[in-house]
């Protein structure tokens, strides 16, 4: 059974930093790519960053400089460092195990405010 458990979400105060965590088991995590996700409140989910099987990492524009997506093989755990975080990052964020159809995390909460 895939699972995906994504952990670390917090409040914290805008300019701050987290690192969240997902953590899969069900599957040979080496040979996925993984993707963090988000959902802002009232806003359609949308993809942070990728990192293929290989440690190839993407991080979109609208990230990139402050988010960053790495991958430990070892821990089948994905992590999604984030530094500079603003209210607008306020958001459920998401892991997903892009093979077969696809596979979903719960969610963990990032809320941004002072």
């Amino acid at each position: 059974q895939v699972q995906l458990v994504e952990s670390g979400g917090a409040l914290v105060q805008p300019g701050g930093s987290l690192r969240l965590s997902c953590t899969a088991s069900g599957f040979t995590f080496s040979n996925v790519a993984m993707s963090w996700y988000r959902r802002p409140p009232g806003k359609e989910r949308e993809l942070v960053a990728r990192i293929s099987s290989t440690g190839v990492s993407t991080t979109w524009s609208n990230w990139k400089g402050r988010f960053t997506i790495s991958r430990d093989d070892a821990k089948a755990t994905v992590y999604l460092q984030m530094n500079s975080l603003k209210p607008e990052d306020t958001a459920v964020y998401y892991c997903y195990a892009d093979f077969r159809t696809g596979y979903w995390g719960q969610g963990t909460q990032v809320t941004v405010s002072s």
